[in-house]
């Protein structure tokens, strides 16, 4: 990959960033701090897809869900309630102002470092120079010395299950819908599928998950997946996996699926809509790649370690890139093509480092390999486990579900992995990433005092269970 300078040293700007994501402001933000004049180029509102139609409103959507949930059932908390109902439209809006406090607060940053904001939709016209075409029809043209790509991705379209915005739809419908539906079909048991499908059912929809792989959230340590499938089935939400829609009936009442099972017969499933959220591909269309000779394979960016695509000057992270799609990861790569622009030599981002969560309740969190990924990889493994209901926090806080599961290479006790599932699991995947990152045996965490009562106590009591017997 090469990034000659050539007949851009007199360019207006450093850098030019287009798309406004987590990778994207925040590459915007590396390059202000390292003193570079910078523009940031976004058609949308501030803060991308993430802030505004993802990360940001569904987690805001699913607090909602969780504390109708929890007001549903008070009285072993000693508290008196009647008559509670959810009410969607008003947890939608929640969501939205949540979402608008997150979009300002980017605007706010970036105005702050002196980054220029323009508002418009951007194509590249060869070299690092960019047209930018504003809501109001204007035309402006940002010159750079280096861009950045992070126009992040879209869903992926199926044949046969078309998004029609009414019947059939995407997370981005799912997340401003006015009312509860009767039931809902989801098809992928990924991490937007699953988390979706939580919020509905918890909402009041019947809910049914339609999965291709033989489990939910494929990529994830087997056990887990088993724990969160039985957690569901409880909660009354039917699961499906080894299976896909093979047909598909769209009416003015709903629509009616034909189900195929492997090994089982077919299934016939109706309900009042149909939540596609199988995948998405890199947002590439448009953009004048081709005419930059930015090299496109599988609907990515192609890029080297340093976020360098095959054309001179041009960086791509985020969702665009490629590899997990994930909005921390963004931020990674952000770091790392601002730190290559400055002349330095990043350290390439190791995506099993990068933590996974899933937000449903129990949500989902893990880091480094899997047992079965460790296994294949030719590693003789020390598990340990310690189940939250030995918790006395978890006690107090009335979630007993869920468990620590920590892998460790079984001859130089350097940890590979740690997987976790139970409520809020989430918050404490962070000291697992420290431990694989530095490889850390299970006695560097046992030896690491935890407070007392917290959750994290379970991450010690694995760690425990996982040294050597003498």
């Amino acid at each position: 990959m090469n990034d000659s300078a050539t007949n851009r040293g007199n360019a207006p700007f450093d850098v030019a960033v287009i798309g406004s994501g987590p990778g994207g402001y925040e590459a915007a933000l590396h390059a202000a701090r390292h003193g570079m004049k910078t523009c940031l180029v976004e058609k949308g509102p501030l803060g991308g897809v993430c802030v505004n139609w993802g990360c940001i409103p569904t987690k805001a959507l699913l607090r909602s869900a969780e504390v109708y949930e929890l007001v549903r059932s008070p009285g072993s908390f000693g508290v008196a309630a009647s008559g509670v109902s959810f009410d969607l439209a008003q947890a939608v809006k929640r969501s939205r102002n949540v979402s608008l406090k997150s979009s300002k607060a980017v605007e706010y940053m970036l105005r702050k470092a002196g980054v220029e904001v323009r508002q418009g939709e951007a194509v590249l016209t060869g070299g690092t120079t960019v047209s930018v075409t504003a809501p109001d029809g204007t035309v402006s043209t940002v010159e750079a010395r280096h861009l950045i790509l992070a126009t992040g991705a879209r869903p992926r379209a199926i044949p046969g299950l078309e998004p029609d915005g009414n019947r059939v739809i995407t997370s981005r419908e799912a997340l401003i819908m006015k009312e509860v539906p009767a039931s809902m079909i989801v098809v992928g048991g990924g991490a937007i599928g699953v988390e979706m499908a939580w919020f509905y059912a918890k909402a009041g929809s019947k809910v049914t998950i339609v999965e291709m792989m033989p489990r939910l959230l494929p990529q994830e340590d087997a056990e887990i997946s088993g724990q969160l499938l039985r957690s569901f089935e409880k909660s009354g939400i039917e699961v499906l996996c080894g299976a896909r829609v093979a047909d598909l009936r769209r009416g003015d009442s709903g629509v009616e699926a034909d189900i195929a099972v492997d090994g089982a017969e077919a299934r016939h499933a109706a309900a009042d809509c149909l939540l596609v959220a199988i995948g998405v591909t890199g947002a590439v269309e448009g953009l004048g790649l081709e005419a930059a000779g930015v090299a496109v394979e599988r609907g990515f960016i192609v890029t080297d370690a340093a976020c360098r695509s095959s054309a001179p000057g041009i960086y791509a992270i985020g969702d665009v890139r490629g590899g997990m799609l994930l909005a921390h990861k963004a931020s990674a790569e952000a770091a790392i093509a601002v730190e290559a622009i400055a002349g330095g030599t990043p350290d390439a981002l190791e995506e099993a480092l990068i933590p996974r969560c899933v937000y449903a309740q129990p949500s989902v969190a893990s880091v480094g390999l899997t047992e079965e990924g460790a296994l294949e990889s030719g590693h003789q493994v020390r598990v340990g486990r310690s189940l939250f209901a030995a918790s006395g926090k978890a006690n107090a806080f009335g979630q007993l579900e869920g468990l620590v599961k920590l892998v460790f290479d079984a001859e130089t006790d350097r940890m590979l992995g740690g997987h976790l599932i139970g409520h809020d699991a989430v918050e404490l995947i962070g000291e697992l990433g420290l431990a694989c990152r530095y490889g850390m045996s299970a006695d560097d965490l046992v030896r690491t005092v935890h407070a007392h009562p917290t959750l994290s106590e379970t991450v010690r009591e694995a760690a425990f269970n996982a040294l050597p017997t003498s």
